[in-house]
């Protein structure tokens, strides 16, 4: 694993994530190393090899965010997991948390259950809430596409014990895959302490050409639906009609083809 340390200019960035103003990203990159990762258009900018094998460490951002208060939503992380491997060495998010304003409202998401180190710092702020990527992939197609992040269960036990630390927690159902994700499962095993759920379909172009290879080599029926409009909208359609018939509070479900569209 290559770490990178730089030093950044600005703490809070402008983004057009749904229901945010500002985005903080403390890393670029990330060891979970996820193969549909939209963010690896980030090597772009950082081109130090193969997404999940280097990490860009800003490391001036708790200097940055001290005494800094911005107006609306921030969004942690957009670039990164938050809570990635290196946190538990670095606590570079740690020392952002214990450096920032409490009365910013904070939404951090993240699928380490690592988040529940710093249960005590989320006390400390005004408004925040702290959301856990989480599917229905067998352990197997999790270690395929999501190769070293924790595992589901763990990350839906990090959920409940957020519920019973008393922070607002959500759970953040993506990607949405035919064959491969089943949301009445995941609603069934969550919803008791779950205080709302955020749901992402596919984004099928902004995954790569070698996920997409990746899915019509190893998991052809998902392939089969992605790939083919009609199908693909009969699918959308029947899962949003399951997740409004489930009763649970809804965020918000987006949809990336043929643009992006974000229901409520």
């Amino acid at each position: 694993m290559k770490v990178i340390g730089k030093r950044a200019r600005r703490a809070f960035s402008p983004t057009k994530i749904p229901g945010a103003r500002w985005v903080i990203n403390q890393y670029v990159g990330c060891q979970h190393a996820c193969r549909y990762c939209y963010a690896k258009f980030m090597r772009r900018w950082y081109d130090y090899g193969r997404w999940g094998s280097w990490v860009v460490v800003r490391e001036n951002m708790p200097e940055l965010v001290r005494g800094r208060y911005v107006d609306g939503k921030v969004y942690m992380s957009s670039a990164s997991d938050p809570y990635q491997p290196i946190e538990k060495r670095l606590e570079l998010t740690k020392r952002i948390l214990e450096s920032m304003s409490k009365r910013i409202r904070l939404s951090i998401l993240t699928k380490s259950d690592l988040v529940l180190r710093d249960v005590k710092l989320f006390k400390r702020f005004e408004n925040i809430e702290v959301g856990l990527t989480v599917n229905s992939f067998e352990e197997s197609v999790k270690n395929d596409l999501e190769p070293h992040s924790p595992s589901i269960r763990r990350r839906i036990e990090a959920l409940r014990r957020l519920h019973e630390n008393g922070i607002r927690n959500y759970a953040f159902i993506s990607p949405i895959i035919p064959k491969l994700t089943d949301i009445e499962e995941i609603i069934s095993d969550t919803k008791d302490f779950v205080e709302y759920y955020f749901f992402e379909f596919l984004n099928f172009r902004a995954a790569g050409a070698e996920f997409r290879r990746l899915l019509r080599d190893r998991y052809w029926e998902a392939y089969e639906v992605m790939s083919n409009r009609d199908k693909l909208e009969r699918y959308v359609r029947d899962v949003v009609k399951a997740i409004r018939r489930s009763g649970v509070e809804i965020g918000g479900i987006c949809l990336h083809q043929p643009k992006l569209v974000i229901l409520k």
